[in-house]
């Protein structure tokens, strides 16, 4: 039985983001479940890359993402109730795979949208997720 569901969101996609967030709260509701959302900054991927930015530079993105995150949730789910709120850094599927051992999820809801050419030969987040995820995970196509 589901009793956590962790929904992963790239704010960046707007709408289709809003329509995966709120499949994710009804099938939290469907199952009585609790629901986290998890969103992922990218961080600079080089050391010699983040000695161009100011320091706290990070600190403030991360800030902001939280912010974000909040209102979207706010926006896409007026009155639902209890949601965690989960702001990470680094690679999007290793830390997507990183908040469901953290949060305990039980079931994972994540967007796929339409791949380019780099994602055909990387391999998209979703998808990636999917294979190492040692729980299901429902990948919503837009």
């Amino acid at each position: 039985m589901t009793k956590h569901v962790l929904c992963a969101v790239d704010l960046s996609h707007g709408d289709s983001e809003k329509a995966l967030l709120k499949r994710a709260a009804d099938l939290a509701g469907f199952y009585g479940a609790s629901l986290s959302v998890v969103t992922v900054v990218p961080d600079y991927g080089m050391s010699i890359v983040g000695s161009y930015f100011k320091e706290g530079t990070m600190r403030k993105a991360v800030e902001d993402a939280n912010t974000q995150l909040h209102a979207f949730v706010d926006a896409a789910l007026p009155g639902h109730g209890q949601v965690q709120h989960i702001v990470e850094v680094g690679t999007v599927y290793e830390q997507v795979l990183d908040a469901i051992k953290r949060s305990e999820a039980d079931l994972v809801v994540m967007g796929a949208h339409k791949p380019d050419l780099a994602d055909r030969v990387q391999g998209p987040n979703s998808a990636r997720v999917a294979r190492h995820a040692d729980v299901s995970v429902l990948i919503v196509r837009d």
